[in-house]
């Protein structure tokens, strides 16, 4: 990226999706000049260092706001699937997604990119890889949900997104 910013474990994961922690209100202003039209966050109103306001600032600056507050001690698949749908629905459009440090949001994409773009480990590791070694709570949710791979109930190619 060639604009600096505030958040921590910044990450570029395709054209169309950045990644990071906690985003300041600088940064928020910074990104319609990146292209970047759509906000989700996945941490906590109360996680440490969350940004009063977050919300407000995003819209001000034109953009899409989408929060799924994820507990970080009891991440749960309804979440990720939301998530899931929240990539699909905002397809043809650039969509940056932060967490407190980007450790739930380098989970969950890591998770998209096993399921719904049926990656392999290695590309799809990124950029977990880059941000952290998931602690047991997180490793035994991604687990579960790789077991769900190949389940009936789940079409996770509905969610991969064609733009």
């Amino acid at each position: 990226m060639g604009i600096q910013m505030d958040a921590k474990n910044i990450h570029q994961v395709f054209d169309w999706l950045g990644t990071s922690g906690q985003l300041s209100e600088s940064d928020i202003a910074q990104l319609p000049e990146l292209g970047y039209t759509t906000v989700i966050n996945l941490a906590l109103p109360s996680s440490t260092p969350a940004l009063p306001g977050e919300a407000e600032y995003v819209t001000r600056e034109g953009m899409n706001y989408l929060h799924i507050p994820v507990e970080w001690e009891s991440p749960e698949l309804p979440q990720l699937i939301q998530f899931f749908g929240l990539l699909k629905t905002f397809e043809g459009h650039q969509v940056w997604v932060h967490c407190a440090k980007n450790m739930r949001v380098s989970a969950f994409i890591y998770l998209y990119r096993r399921l719904c773009l049926a990656e392999d480990e290695t590309t799809a590791s990124y950029p977990m890889s880059a941000v952290w070694s998931p602690n047991p709570i997180w490793h035994t949710f991604i687990q579960r949900v790789l077991a769900l791979q190949n389940h009936p109930d789940y079409n996770w190619a509905l969610y991969k997104r064609v733009s």
